[in-house]
């Protein structure tokens, strides 16, 4: 067989490139009979790994490597005129050497030489090039360019300068034939500088794909990469379809010219050697005092830890902190203990809040002694070996929680210690999901956004669905599937795509630190200037690398600016770290409802679960996070019912009791199921930890060899007993069975106690402040989501509604953010629009140092106008915070550019010889305030218009504040309820599922209206919709228009019928079904209070008005004069003098009956 490979070689790491998915690129290889094949994805290495392991499981060398940018001068050249285009270059590694070189290469063209894309030079390339062969590439390369433009000279220099760089037999000529005419131009050129120069030849296919036919679906991802359809003539295009996979026998065919071209790539294949060697640990050494090791100086932490956190140091603390360092020395992790100690006692030391633990890290006795988390695993009995398993060599993973305003100070902190280059920030990369890879499809083949919309909402909202899975699970869209050519064609091109990555980004906590500079080990890439790595965080963990997670939690901000609220006030504020968790206000209060921004427990799932869970401990806190989730929330009714009828509560056997009781007789933890593995069936603690995962994973083969072994244990070859079995421990067989199939059922939705224990203490930690301080509180939680006036308007809407009084900004009282005084919360003059924190600060600074402000012209003469500009002053006016001076916003906006410009010219001349304007004058401020124009305040409506302006929402009223009672009659759904609180939460596919779809009724206020002609010549709108919490865009089709389009008018008050459009990654939008307009007084009755003794013929004078407004309002008239049992006569009208009620109705009925006698109710 005639021996070619593949030097040439994009996957789909080549984003929105290349589409050839890499476990089919080297399956296609193997099936081809070819024993190498190469990567060279464009600028990146992201899949060289991926590549490597697929190679090796096929049996196919893997050769690494990479098409590499050339700057057009020198990387750091950025002229768009002279820079703008770069040359490719393909780079393969022979050695060990020659990947190193090639990483820094990769890494180098991102952080020094990006621009458009990740440039190196020949310069750069001359310092990096041993290990590594060279080819010339595609048309796009340095030589092929040159010889097209007609420069057969320009090009040979070119190639005798590669040849120099990199070595005579390193450097290879690249012939390509795709069938594109100027292909055959170059590759008789490039023969022909061959024989001049004794440089090599080389055969390549470019490969974008896997087969010819997958050229449609790189067209595809073409078209989504430049935001192109598929009818357009002028976009990126491959011309033709031969960049695929081809087989040795069709490259022989086209380059038989040249058979020394093809026998050389089977030459690079022998010339490269590459290994990976992964499971090697490159953890940073930490500089421990002098004296001490790394293993004996967490000892003396650990026992100095254990002296401060207990009374009483018992036998069995001692046992497992002995057990604990036993372990964590043996795997050589006593290093990364002290790293993360080093930097949360930093954190720590310099007021950075952080928070008692996450995930399994917790469970840790010596994590908790060094402060590294601060919940007790002793008390509420958490597994070390769920951390840190010696029988299952993995990475510890501690995850720590930081103020989110102050988590790159220790991010800053560690890589000023460890060293610039050997801190990075982690890789992700989003990847086309089933739905977002048909939206995405069916923008490219323009397919109406309806059809499109159709089909992606017929795909489950679920994890881990895909198309394939949705066509069997969903009738309707294997209907559609069939029958429709156009779905057809759209599902196929999209499953074509699934599932591929779609771009980079920045992992959200993810930090990597290593022995050496990063660089030593993987590339790395700039992310919007954040260094990241090119490696994602499973392969860092393979190669060895140790991988942080530093996360900002906003509810820790939360809770720190509580406190100093509590502070300033000249109060002590509580020790967060030293309370106890039994407080019964608290729990009442809980247990009621009232869990409005409570971590974790505010949203109205949870607030329901814990209404009926009413929970009395931190335990019940903690079971009720574990359970309120997917699957185990089957277990809610069962915990409920037995925590409430302890009588009710029964084990399959009594061993399980002491395990179960916690949680009244329910598998809620992972740590239980490890544990009723351990003392049942004789398990160790690590080996119990495999079997919970492989339940988790549910292998029917795994599975039924571990039944078996749980319950007649395991005996070795020699007769030890390795594993006792429940039998041995005096289990009858048969109910061991029946514990391991209902243990087996719910290992998989088991939560990890020690996460949920320390999100249950924060919970706890805010449910306290609330109860105890909640207007600091909610002071605080309001400042942590000023940059979101949705989140703004809902907790102030919240504060309203508990009595708590928020007032406008003021000059004189805000400071930067929310703060407290008297009881009320006073907005923050930062969450003015307009008005940055700099300015902020320097109105603080003059009211400090100049005395507090007297009026507009005070103000503004005491500011420093560098800093302070005319848009920050209109801003300030038109959002209330000059309101206290007790003039007109109109008049200040009228008169305020005159007297920043008089006051500019004032400090201009104010110098020795000249009188300034004022000078003479003894009431400066008097004098201004008689220049302020006569002229009336402007409407409510208006002012309310300019605080929704500059604040993001209403604060001295709302348009809609007197419909409060109509909507909460009608409506079905706010804006509060739409809006995610975090990024979790918005990427929450269960709740994403559960309103998507939904039919709702949502009222508000008309924003704006956006009308546009469809491609049929219809009309249609979008709508911006805006109720009490925020706004929501409102999709409205022709159709639907047409007939309503009378009320989608601006500043019209309506109720809009339809279903929740929520796509991925973006904001949930409503299809608006129906328009009707909200009145005032809807659902209502009308009440009027008579006396027919004293005025006879009223009930006539009231029917004259009644029947001026008819309506389906029921009327009420009670009459003083006839009694009923001692009371007044209450009669309802008769329906021909029912009513709409309105305003101008009430004041008519007031004039008859007198103004406190009509009720609306």
């Amino acid at each position: 067989m005639k021996n070619f490979v593949h030097l040439h070689v994009h996957t789909e790491y080549s984003l929105l490139d290349g589409a050839g998915r890499v476990e089919k690129l080297v399956a296609r290889a193997k099936e081809l009979g070819m024993e190498s094949i190469a990567v060279t994805d464009h600028g990146v290495m992201y899949g060289v790994m991926e590549f490597y392991k697929q190679a090796k499981k096929y049996g196919i060398k893997p050769l690494i490597g990479c098409e590499v940018y050339v700057a057009a001068r020198t990387m750091c050249d950025r002229d768009p005129k002279l820079d703008g285009s770069q040359y490719h270059l393909v780079l393969l590694a022979k050695n060990e050497e020659g990947y190193n070189n090639l990483i820094k290469l990769v890494s180098l063209g991102f952080t020094e030489g990006f621009y458009y894309k990740p440039r190196v030079d020949m310069e750069v390339l001359r310092k990096y090039s041993k290990g590594l062969i060279a080819l010339s590439a595609c048309l796009a390369g340095a030589i092929p360019g040159h010889i097209i433009d007609g420069n057969y000279e320009a090009a040979k220099r070119a190639a005798l300068s590669y040849n120099e760089i990199f070595g005579q037999g390193n450097f290879y000529l690249e012939l390509q034939d795709h069938g594109i005419k100027e292909q055959s131009l170059v590759n008789q050129e490039v023969v022909r500088m061959s024989r001049e120069t004794g440089i090599p030849l080389i055969a390549t296919n470019d490969v974008h794909y896997v087969d010819k036919e997958d050229a449609a679906a790189q067209d595809i991802l073409l078209c989504i990469q430049t935001g192109k359809t598929i009818l357009e003539e002028d976009r990126l295009k491959f011309q033709g379809q031969e960049f695929y996979l081809k087989s040795s026998e069709e490259m022989y065919e086209l380059f038989k010219y040249v058979p020394d071209a093809l026998e050389n790539t089977a030459k690079i294949a022998e010339m490269c050697s590459l290994e990976f060697n992964f499971g090697q640990v490159h953890l940073p050494a930490f500089d421990v005092p002098e004296g001490y090791t790394s293993d004996t100086y967490i000892r003396k932490l650990c026992y100095d830890g254990l002296a401060k956190r207990y009374a009483e140091l018992t036998d069995e603390l001692k046992e497992r902190a002995e057990y604990e360092l036993s372990v964590i020395t043996r795997m050589g992790y006593s290093d990364y203990y002290l790293i993360v100690w080093d930097y949360v006692k930093f954190a720590r030391d310099n007021g950075i809040m952080v928070g008692p633990g996450r995930g399994s890290g917790a469970g840790s006795l010596v994590a908790y002694c060094l402060g590294i988390t601060n919940i007790d695993p002793i008390k509420y009995n958490l597994i070390f070996e769920r951390f840190l398993n010696p029988e299952r060599i993995s990475m510890p993973d501690f995850d720590v929680d930081f103020c989110y305003e102050r988590r790159q100070e220790v991010i800053d902190y560690v890589v000023s210690k460890y060293g610039k280059d050997r801190v990075a920030q982690i890789i992700t990369f989003g990847t086309m999901a089933a739905r977002a890879a048909i939206r995405d499809v069916g923008r490219a083949l323009n397919i109406p956004y309806a059809q499109v919309d159709m089909i992606a909402k017929k795909i489950p909202f679920e994890i881990g669905m895909t198309i394939e899975k949705a066509l069997k699970s969903n009738p309707e869209l294997k209907e559609l599937y069939l029958g429709d050519e156009t779905a057809r064609q759209l599902i196929d091109m999209s499953k074509a795509v699934e599932g591929m990555p779609r771009h980079s980004s920045t992992h959200a906590a993810g930090v990597v630190i290593s022995r050496k500079a990063v660089t030593e080990y993987v590339p790395l890439q700039m992310n919007e200037d954040v260094i990241t790595t090119q490696f994602t965080m499973g392969t860092l963990e393979e190669l060895g690398l140790l991988k942080m997670d530093f996360l900002g939690l906003r509810t820790l901000t939360v809770i720190r600016d509580t406190l100093e609220l509590i502070k300033a006030k000249g109060m002590e504020a509580p020790d967060m770290d030293s309370m106890d968790y039994d407080d019964p206000n608290v729990y009442k209060m809980i247990s009621q409802g009232e869990t409005y921004g409570i971590f974790q427990l505010e949203s109205g799932g949870m607030t329901q679960c814990f209404k009926e869970l009413k929970p009395n401990c931190l335990e019940d806190i903690i079971a009720g996070i574990s359970l309120y989730r997917p699957g185990a929330m089957d277990q809610i009714p069962k915990y409920i019912r037995n925590k409430h009828n302890p009588d009710k509560i029964r084990y399959m056997h009594p061993a399980l009791e002491h395990i179960l009781d916690v949680t009244y007789g329910c598998i809620v933890y992972q740590e239980q199921v490890m544990q009723i593995v351990r003392d049942l069936g004789g398990y160790s603690m690590g080996r119990s930890d495999l079997v919970r995962r492989a339940m988790g994973k549910k292998k029917a083969d795994v599975m039924a060899k571990e039944r078996e072994n749980f319950i007649n244990g395991i005996v070795d070859e020699a007769g030890n007993l390795v594993v006792k079995g429940c039998v041995r421990n005096g289990i009858p067989a048969d109910t061991a069975a029946d514990i391991f199939d209902e243990v087996a059922k719910f290992a998989g939705y088991g939560f990890n106690k020690s996460h949920a224990a320390a999100y249950a203490i924060i919970a706890y930690q805010t449910a306290w402040l609330k109860y105890y301080y909640p207007v600091e509180f909610s002071a605080a939680l309001i400042t942590s989501v000023m940059g979101n006036s949705k989140k703004v308007a809902e907790y102030i809407q919240h504060c309203k509604s508990k009595g708590i009084e928020v007032l406008p900004p003021d000059v004189n009282e805000s400071s930067v953010s929310f703060t407290v005084k008297e009881n009320k919360i006073r907005f923050g003059l930062a969450a003015v629009k307009n008005v940055g924190i700099n300015a902020v600060l320097s109105i603080i600074k003059a009211r400090q140092e100049k005395g507090r402000f007297d009026g507009l012209y005070d103000f503004l003469q005491k500011m420093d106008y560098s800093i302070i500009n005319k848009r920050t002053v209109e801003s300030l006016i038109k959002c209330g915070a000059f309101d206290s001076f007790g003039v007109y916003r109109s008049r200040m906006l009228a008169v305020y550019e005159k007297l920043m410009e008089s006051i500019q010219g004032q400090k201009k001349n104010n110098v020795e010889g000249q009188i300034s304007l004022f000078d003479t004058i003894d009431d400066s401020e008097n004098i201004i305030g008689n220049i302020y124009p006569d002229i009336n305040e402007y409407p409510k409506k208006n002012m309310l218009s300019m605080e929704k302006e500059m604040l993001g929402l209403y604060i001295s009223g709302h348009p809609l504040e007197e419909y409060k009672s109509e909507l909460q009659a009608s409506v079905t759904i706010t804006t509060a309820e739409l809006t995610p609180e975090n990024e979790e939460e918005a990427q929450d596919i269960e709740r994403n599922s559960e309103l998507d779809g939904k039919r709702v009724i949502m009222g508000g206020i008309i924003v704006s209206v956006k009308q546009k002609t469809t491609k049929t010549n219809n009309m249609m709108a979008f709508v911006e919709l805006e109720d009490l919490y925020g706004t929501l865009e409102i999709i409205v089709f022709p159709k639907i228009y047409d007939r309503f389009k009378s009320l989608l008018v601006q500043d019209t008050i309506v109720l809009v019928e339809g279903r929740i459009s929520q796509k991925e990654e973006e904001a949930a939008k409503i299809i608006c079904d129906a328009v009707k307009p909200l009145k005032k007084y809807a659902g209502r009755k009308l009440y009027i209070r008579i006396n027919t003794g004293q005025q006879p013929d009223i009930i006539e004078q009231l029917k004259k008005v009644l029947i001026e407004y008819k309506g389906t309002q029921p009327v009420i008239l009670v009459d003083k004069a006839n009694k009923d049992n001692g009371k007044s006569r209450v009669m309802k009208a008769d329906s021909s003098i029912w009513v709409d009620i309105n305003d101008k109705l009430l004041n008519e009925l007031k004039e008859v009956a007198g103004s406190d006698c009509v009720a609306v109710k």
